[in-house]
């Protein structure tokens, strides 16, 4: 059962100017930048319970779990505005024919694409990784849209980058997909991804000042150290620990933060300070994801390795806040013509 907890940092807006759902929910991602718009958030629902005690701590109720119950899609609202979600990059069994609605079933896109078809939304906002363009050669995006289509939406989709259009210097390239109900919204054909927007902020806006905690230097003792201070020069960019070796990312920037960043020596994002060579800390990873990290909270008992995992299974935050933009102006001048 959700609980309210009205101490929490980032509330609902007192007003709201339209509703949404936040599923495969994370940490919030699209629940933050949608609440920043003036949207409340009507349903939210994450299985992972650690995802779930972060997100709780900053809105002020837990998400409801596994989407695939019946009993969590029982507390969707009949009615809301906006159906938002990052659900994972799952195939589907193609039996050859209709390559739509059918062929997800078993997948958890079947259950967006239910929630679509049972609640009509004015408009759906999807994110996923940049290789759902190729993913069985090209053929589960299509089914996604073939879906949505049948559904009797309008599909959108285009792959932007983090550091080219949320002013976040992390390299994070994802897949943006936007559907409308063109009886709705009528003007649908009025929407476009937002356009890129110059590069101002640089990895010393993101990083902590002095030094962080200890464990989080590399000693010179470390088997690897010796290859990381000779790859790790310089204190203007980032470097990625790839198992045996050091990558420098040339463009000055974050490299694309992911979900085992925090395990197996694979992934870690380096930096060299003052102090030493080290790794990012999570309140780090969460700001090159655009959070507001000074503001956010994070469980005191939770493990480090839970915190990378969720800050590298989110959303850019920013970036999210832009489209959602987008998609607003268009239920905005719907709503006008309607009213007129």
């Amino acid at each position: 059962m959700q609980s309210s907890q009205p101490a929490a940092p980032f509330p609902a807006p007192k007003r709201a100017s339209f509703s949404f759902i936040d599923l495969f929910a994370g940490v919030g991602g699209f629940r933050m930048a949608m609440q920043r718009l003036g949207g409340r958030c009507a349903f939210s629902s994450e299985w992972n319970l650690k995802a779930q005690q972060t997100y709780q701590a900053n809105y002020g109720d837990a998400p409801f779990g596994d989407i695939t119950h019946p009993d969590t899609k029982a507390h969707i609202p009949a009615q809301f505005d906006i159906l938002c979600g990052g659900f994972p990059c799952q195939a589907f069994s193609i039996a050859g024919h209709r390559k739509g609605f059918q062929e997800t079933r078993g997948t958890l896109f079947f259950e967006v694409a239910e929630i679509a078809r049972k609640h009509r939304p004015k408009a759906i906002f999807l994110e996923n990784v940049k290789n759902l363009l190729t993913h069985d050669n090209g053929n589960t995006l299509q089914v996604i849209c073939n879906t949505l289509q049948e559904l009797g939406y309008h599909v959108s989709h285009q792959v932007l980058n983090s550091m080219t259009h949320a002013n976040v210097p992390q390299n994070r390239a994802r897949i943006f997909i936007v559907a409308f109900d063109p009886i709705q919204v009528p003007c649908y054909r009025e929407f476009s991804f937002p356009e890129a927007i110059p590069l101002s902020s640089t990895i010393h806006d993101f990083l902590e000042k002095g030094p962080v905690q200890a464990k989080y230097y590399y000693p010179p003792e470390h088997r690897h150290y010796a290859k990381m201070a000779e790859g790790v020069v310089s204190r203007d960019t980032l470097y990625q620990w790839r198992r045996v070796y050091v990558r420098e990312n040339k463009r000055k920037v974050c490299p694309t933060l992911t979900a085992n960043m925090g395990s197996g020596g694979h992934n870690v994002p380096l930096v060299k300070d003052a102090y030493g060579i080290r790794k990012l800390t999570p309140k780090e990873c969460f700001a090159f994801q655009g959070y507001p990290v000074d503001q956010m909270r994070f469980p005191a008992k939770m493990a480090n390795s839970s915190l990378y995992i969720q800050a590298g299974n989110s959303v850019t935050m920013p970036l999210i806040q832009r489209i959602g933009e987008q998609i607003l102006k268009v239920l905005e001048k719907q709503r006008h013509k309607k009213a007129g």
